[in-house]
């Protein structure tokens, strides 16, 4: 199957820009399809790509990271830097300045009271927020003037573009959330769904978990666009069924995330509505454990928490033989093909950050086997172990979607052929990636043994990614079980190594460190376990232009470009 990549020369971004210089609204309504339904418009609530994504069309950050994954400004006039003084020498401070005349949808104006309030509102005390990593090491964020605002760190950081850059870390309108800090967050619905942004579309309407339906914004910096007056973006039903809704019918313009079998693609395609886009960034499918009990039977409040370690995951042995019993190059023959890779990283890629890491891609049972006999698992009659009257029972859960229920049966029998009894759940995308603090179901929440999903990081430097698993960012009821160290990691030895790097200057020093983290959190303790280094694979009509998938941001990142091809 042949993918088309999204990354062009000059002459077709100019092309692009000239078509799209219509009158604002003057291409109707364009409709998108995300097959996980959206449950909320606000990232910092969220971890869910889908959400994330969703609100980006709305609200955005000072900078962010175009499709071949360079850092341009957005709501920033320019990206601050050590050369043109935006960034301190001594890498303590980075000062960005607003472009003049910004205004949010309501009409008000944007300033740099709005980026300060926006960290408030992320590290306030009582809540949870999502995107906690974006501001590790801030120890102040200030209101210089009117447009001008400065980020302090506690210490020299070399690479100080994770607040307010990117999708996941927008600017809020403080008069907005100002009742909004803390504990309150999740209660202010109409800001959590009806954001005010200074993106080019606002909500009109909100149905969560169905539809989301936005108008382009009239106050938009740039009067001539959006060309779409109107975006439908729906959600719900599956991968295949948003493939064919532009690929076979027509019915959609856009189809995020085709996590299909290859030739289903291929199929699809071959009807020739549209296009199937394809990016490599640093999405990797893996397999995270946990390291807490999620028990059912322990009190509602200490399932899954720090309280109660794993009684079978917290042994490294089992773990590791976890890992080396999968086969790797079944799982991406089955579920990618051309669009994904086996890997044994957390981080694929740049190669700056890449470990050449490799152990796991050798599926080996004998070790597994020997690994579980020396943790002292003996098998059962039937062939399943057991340990001081406990059998070896793992639930596996994961979101709802056939390449991945496919990877489950193929995982499953991969350990049961080690003795491991693996029971298999899924759960819709919309609730397991929606963040809601009350659903018992979200991957923050993680109530099961093992889980499997794709994330990955924005831009091309992983720090903010690796400095989520550190001991202030598990999900807890404290903080609304929002938090990105979903496993309950909580090491010293992982914890300097954060510290380390985000201090380290010169790019191979930070490659370096980064590989080490990588490793620690993979091969050495397998508490996550890599499957696929996947790329992204999405469809857009053929009527529809402008479209540059990007891997390194949202993929909607440039949505106020987009345009009708008559």
């Amino acid at each position: 199957m042949k993918l088309r990549t999204t990354l062009m020369g000059a002459a077709g971004v100019l092309a692009m820009a000239t078509a799209a210089m219509a009158e604002r609204g003057s291409d109707g309504n364009v409709n998108i399809l995300y097959w996980q339904a959206v449950s909320i418009m606000n990232p910092y609530l969220s971890g869910g790509t889908k959400d994330i994504e969703a609100a980006s069309l709305v609200i955005e950050p000072l900078a962010r990271f175009d499709a071949g994954g360079v850092l341009v400004p957005f709501l920033a006039e320019d990206i601050p830097t050590v050369q043109n003084g935006g960034v301190s020498e001594d890498l303590t401070t980075i000062t960005w300045k607003l472009k003049p005349g910004l205004v949010w949808s309501d009409g008000t104006a944007v300033t740099s009271a709005d980026v300060v309030f926006t960290w408030q509102y992320c590290t306030a005390e009582g809540g949870g927020c999502a995107q906690g990593a974006k501001f590790t090491g801030v120890t102040n964020v200030e209101a210089v003037d009117e447009l001008t605002v400065r980020v302090t760190f506690d210490g020299p950081t070399p690479y100080p573009y994770g607040p307010f850059v990117g999708g996941q870390s927008p600017v809020i309108q403080a008069a907005q959330f100002a009742d909004c800090l803390g504990p309150r967050a999740p209660e202010c619905t109409q800001a959590n769904t009806y954001p005010i942004g200074t993106g080019p579309f606002t909500v009109t309407n909100f149905v969560p978990d169905d539809v989301v339906t936005l108008a382009a914004n009239p106050n938009y910096r740039d009067p001539a666009k959006p060309a779409f007056a109107t975006v439908t973006f729906k959600g719900g039903g599956d991968a295949l069924a948003a493939g064919r809704a532009v690929l076979e019918t027509g019915e959609f313009d856009y189809a995020w995330n085709l996590q299909l079998a290859p030739d289903v693609i291929e199929g699809m395609a071959a009807a020739g509505k549209g296009t199937v886009v394809a990016a490599f960034g640093t999405n990797v499918e893996r397999i995270e454990m946990n390291l807490t009990n999620p028990s059912p039977d322990l009190p509602e409040g200490e399932r899954a928490t720090v309280k109660h370690p794993h009684p079978i995951l917290t042994d490294a042995r089992v773990r590791e033989a976890l890992s080396i019993a999968i086969n790797r190059d079944i799982i991406d023959e089955v579920g990618y093909g051309p669009a994904g890779q086996p890997t044994c990283n957390l981080v694929p890629a740049p190669a700056l950050y890449a470990s050449d890491n490799t152990a796991c891609l050798t599926q080996d049972l004998d070790r597994a086997n020997a690994l579980l006999d020396e943790a002292g698992w003996v098998r059962g009659a039937d062939g399943i172990r057991e340990k001081d009257g406990m059998r070896l029972s793992l639930l596996y859960q994961t979101s709802t979607n056939a390449v991945r229920q496919d990877v489950q049966a193929l995982v499953k029998a991969d350990w049961e052929a080690i003795g491991v009894e693996t029971e298999l759940r899924n759960v819709s995308a919309g609730v397991f990636f929606g963040g809601d603090p009350a659903s018992p179901d979200t991957f923050q929440r993680f109530y099961a043994d093992v889980q499997m999903y794709t994330n990955n990081f924005e831009g091309n430097d992983p720090q903010a990614y690796l400095a989520a698993y550190a001991c202030d960012k598990i999900p807890s009821p404290e903080s609304g079980w929002q938090g990105e160290n979903i496993n309950r990691i909580c090491d010293p030895v992982y914890e300097a190594m954060i510290a380390e790097l985000a201090a380290a200057r010169e790019p191979e020093v930070r490659g370096e460190i980064a590989k080490r983290m990588n490793d620690w959190l993979t091969k050495d303790n397998n508490i996550i376990v890599p499957l696929i280094y996947r790329g992204r694979v999405s469809a857009h009509a053929n009527t529809l232009g402008g479209v540059q998938l990007n891997s390194f941001d949202s993929e909607l990142w440039n949505i106020a470009d987009w345009y009708r091809i008559d």
